[in-house]
């Protein structure tokens, strides 16, 4: 399930059900607001290569606000608990604070950390593993590598939470809706996927009604 909800007020603008998050259908959702007149001032979201491409294309003027939780829930997972060398401990550091920036000199502060970072390893993250038989090669640590980066490129749109309070900087109200959403439906594990669908419906609705 798909779900788009207003953050003040907790209320599910639309819900769709798929296999997947495909751009055409997001697309098609985000344009279906603009036919209705809902008037959007940012979107908070996960990062989603779709989703973000179906917001550039058809709310080119939104801001868009990437969720620091995901962000920093994916980086842990991929430098793990105990980094073995320096360059991965210290990212974990910087990581770890993601959640306490709350200042614009919080985030100055963080930025040339990550810059000073980089400037540290860069040579460490270049460093590459070659097949001695085929002559092909990959990144030595592609992880850590995959860490900075996916940092780097949601750079632009991790703060904007900071010049407007009222832009949530994490998706955990929708997270806390879809938690309370599965513990409901754990309680009916016979219903058919029909009938789960029409619960889900049902649910939203009664949801939206309080």
């Amino acid at each position: 399930m798909l779900c788009y909800q207003d953050y003040d007020e907790g209320y599910t603008q639309l819900i769709r059900f798929s296999d997947g998050e495909h751009y055409e259908e997001i697309k098609e959702d985000l344009d279906n607001f603009i036919k209705l007149g809902v008037q959007i001032e940012s979107i908070t979201t996960d990062g989603h290569k779709s989703i973000l491409k179906a917001i550039k294309k058809s709310l080119p003027d939104v801001t868009v606000q990437r969720c620091l939780v995901h962000i920093q829930r994916m980086c842990l997972l991929w430098l793990t608990r105990f980094p073995k060398h320096s360059a991965g401990i210290e990212l974990r550091q910087l990581v770890l604070m993601l959640l306490e920036i709350k200042t614009q000199n919080d985030r100055i502060y963080w930025t040339r950390q990550l810059e000073d970072w980089h400037q540290r390893h860069k040579v460490y993250l270049q460093e590459k593993t070659i097949h001695q038989q085929t002559g092909r090669y990959w990144y030595t640590h592609k992880l850590l590598r995959r860490c900075f980066f996916t940092i780097k490129r949601a750079l632009p749109n991790m703060f904007h939470y900071l010049r407007n309070p009222a832009i949530p900087h994490t998706t955990n109200s929708i997270e806390g809706f879809f938690s309370h959403l599965k513990n409901h439906l754990d309680l009916h594990r016979g219903l058919t996927p029909h009938h789960r669908i029409n619960f889900i419906k049902w649910y939203v609705y009664l949801s939206n009604d309080k």
